[in-house]
């Protein structure tokens, strides 16, 4: 009895997996989101022509939504169900299309081959594991009685499906990676590219040591440059969107309704004699636990009233980052690590301490003669972040500020203003108003404060309302009237999965290529809440006019024209040095050269004090020892290279680890062929995604 029901603890693990998507040894993870809104149509969406019902849609989702709830242990809220239901869609599409492909190339797997698999001599692991004693033993007889009994039937039908997939899926894999080799050659450079160490004296000249003002430039120049790099300024078929972003997030009301109901909660608290722990099993968005806190680790909103509290005092509800919360202060207990509270007043460094330290000791003798320090922290200091807050700085340790202003804060006395402390920041006056060495036992009750769907429906029909009126009236004189912000995006193609200020919107994308300038969308919802927007430009394939993007010419040929510089002052460099001279030379030729020496350094890795340097790594992988290099113009700078150290290839290493790199390239070439081939099987495909229609 104790192996079926193991037998029968499998099966939410087999549904899973009968019901989840062809994988091919890899994950496939593509992740987008979801756009949803609208009225419902029967249909989701379509996959080559053949529709998905909005009923096997969401029924999918909710599976796959209680097979990772199950999984996790935690429930999926709100918030994350766009990016959900995206991966529920990436996964359907994805399936259908395979079994399209499994069907065109017609794979099929016998029942007599599941029987085989299941009942031959080497049954499926995830099986067999079920039935291995912790020695390692296999006990086949209990298996073979777990397979035929027929209480278990459900359970075994599950498995043939399960591994009917899996035939399918090897037979798949066979079609497809039946010409993915890899050639013992390519073994060898991967093997030499991982294992080969060097180390190199180098010289490196900098372009960024060049100014831009001793390159000249002059519009002749540009023009030859634009005219010689034309394809560099291609534009591809695109668009521009005016947009009005509906942003979704929790209303005072959605705040206040929190903070009422966790009131009632704390209230029942402070007469109830049941556990704090029952309280937060029911009311708790987090699980129960019990902490041991400093100050400097609770929320700045909830410090002063828990540090103000007795022991089994009901703090709250506190309004955090995490959202509202009810604590339970069990006790006080003593702080291994003193806690500090300061406010200061900051006087930047300009470079001129003798007029930085006149400028704090000026603020400092006007506090001292009965000046309010916050209000002179409002008003002169240099931190602005904090000096709103009258230079408040909060509850910090030790280790959390620079050294200086940590050792005055914890010498100084509370409440006393202290003199000009310098730190590598500038000049500080510092107010320490507070030290504690205690910590706080605490238990919490956590709501978050989530937008609720009264607040979301007004969302929407605000949204809805614009789209019509902006329809009526014009989208930018609406947008104004009703006082919208109207944004507008940076171009983009009819590839892109996002729109830069808008997020991940494919069906948006979509919408902006079936439309023409000034015509205005319906309402999409995305994942900061709703979006309505107008076609604001087109933009045909073509290159960019001169004019507009003389600027990134100039940028690119002055850097050109710097590289160049550094290519002669190279050569120059490289007949000092002559074969194998003194690498110190280089800087009597020019001053800023970098003169150095690398650690040992792979192909593959990144070189010290260069960086990922591939022509540095590529020139010392076949370089001549000891030997100065003409020179080798990177992506950084240009540099002379002498290969001081390098490994040697050896033949029987490489014949002992070959099988594990061949290994390790083909499963790389099978995921880039897997990648590319469903890649090109979703473009090719006929694709209609209407889900936005489905969700608010």
């Amino acid at each position: 009895m104790g192996m079926m029901a193991r037998m029968r603890s499998l099966a939410p693990w087999f549904i899973l997996l009968v019901g989840g998507l062809f994988v091919l040894f890899m994950v496939i993870s593509d992740s987008r989101v979801l756009e949803f809104l609208g009225n419902r149509s029967q249909n989701v969406g379509s996959i080559n022509g053949e529709d998905v019902t909005y009923q096997e849609y969401s029924n999918l989702v909710d599976r796959y939504k209680q097979q990772q709830e199950r999984a996790t242990g935690q429930t999926l809220d709100e918030s994350q169900m766009d990016y959900f239901r995206d991966n529920v869609w990436d996964a359907l599409v994805t399936q259908k299309l395979i079994d399209a492909k499994i069907n065109e190339y017609g794979i099929t797997v016998s029942d007599e081959e599941v029987k085989d698999a299941i009942l031959g001599a080497n049954p499926p692991a995830f099986l067999k594991q079920q039935f291995t004693d912790s020695t390692g033993n296999f006990n086949r007889q209990l298996y073979d009685q777990a397979m035929r009994d027929p209480r278990n039937k459900e359970i075994v039908l599950a498995v043939e499906e399960q591994i009917k997939q899996q035939l399918t899926q090897q037979k798949l894999q066979n079609y497809l990676f039946a010409t993915v080799t890899v050639g013992d050659e390519e073994a060898k450079d991967r093997f030499i590219m991982q294992n080969t160490k060097m180390r190199a004296e180098y010289v490196m000249l900098n372009p960024n040591n060049i100014s831009n003002n001793e390159i000249k430039v002059n519009d002749s120049d540009l023009k030859k440059y634009y005219d010689e790099h034309l394809e560099d300024y291609k534009v591809e078929s695109s668009r521009k969107l005016k947009y009005v972003l509906f942003r979704r997030q929790p209303s005072q009301a959605d705040s206040l309704g929190v903070k009422k109901n966790l009131e009632a909660v704390a209230a029942k608290l402070k007469t109830d004699t049941a556990s704090f722990k029952s309280y937060v099993d029911i009311y708790s968005e987090q699980p129960y636990k019990k902490d041991t806190v400093s100050l400097t680790v609770l929320p700045a909103e909830a410090r002063e009233s828990i540090q103000r509290s007795s022991a089994g005092s009901i703090v709250g509800p506190v309004a955090t980052y995490e959202g509202y919360i009810v604590y339970k202060l069990d006790s006080k207990v003593k702080s291994k690590n003193e806690s500090v509270k300061a406010s200061h007043i900051l006087v930047r460094s300009t470079g001129n301490d003798q007029e930085d330290l006149k400028k704090a000791t000026d603020i400092y003798n006007e506090i001292a003669k009965g000046a309010n320090f916050a209000s002179a922290a409002a008003a002169k200091s240099d931190d602005k972040a904090n000096a709103g807050r009258g230079g408040d700085l909060g509850w910090f340790s030790k280790g959390q500020m620079v050294k200086e202003f940590e050792e005055a804060c914890y010498k100084g006395a509370v409440g006393v203003v202290q003199k000009p402390v310098k730190t590598s920041f500038g000049y500080h006056i510092i107010k320490v108003t507070g030290k504690s060495n205690e910590d706080y036992v605490l238990e919490k009750i956590v709501n978050k404060i989530q937008t609720s769907a009264s607040t979301t429906d007004k969302l929407y029909q605000d949204a809805t309302d614009f789209a019509y009126v902006a329809n009526e009236n014009g989208f930018e004189s609406e947008a104004k009237l009703m006082k919208y912000e109207a944004i507008e995006t940076p171009p983009f193609n009819e590839e892109a999965k996002a729109i830069a200020g808008i997020g991940l919107s494919e069906p948006l994308v979509k919408w902006s290529f079936e439309n023409s300038t000034g015509d205005i969308s319906e309402v999409y919802r995305i994942q900061a809440g709703y979006a309505v927007a107008m076609v604001s430009e087109e933009i045909k394939p073509g290159f960019k006019e001169f004019d507009e993007v003389k600027e990134a010419v100039k940028s690119s040929f002055v850097r050109e024209k710097k590289f160049e510089k550094l290519m002669s002052l190279a050569k120059e460099i490289r007949s000092k040095l002559g074969t194998n001279g003194d690498v110190n030379l280089a800087k009597t030729v020019w001053t800023p050269a970098k003169v150095d020496t690398t650690s040992d350094f792979t192909t593959l890795g990144v070189i010290d004090g260069v960086g990922k340097e591939y022509a540095f790594s590529e020139y010392a992988i076949k370089a001549d020892m000891n030997k100065w290099s003409e020179p080798v113009k990177g992506n950084n700078g240009v540099y002379l290279i002498n290969l001081r150290y390098r490994t040697q290839y050896v033949p029987a290493t490489f014949e002992f680890q070959k099988q594990a790199i061949v290994r390790e390239l083909l499963a790389q070439k099978k995921n880039r062929y897997f990648n590319q081939w469903l890649q090109d099987l979703k473009k090719e495909a006929g694709i209609v995604d209407n889900r936005y229609l489905f969700y608010r």
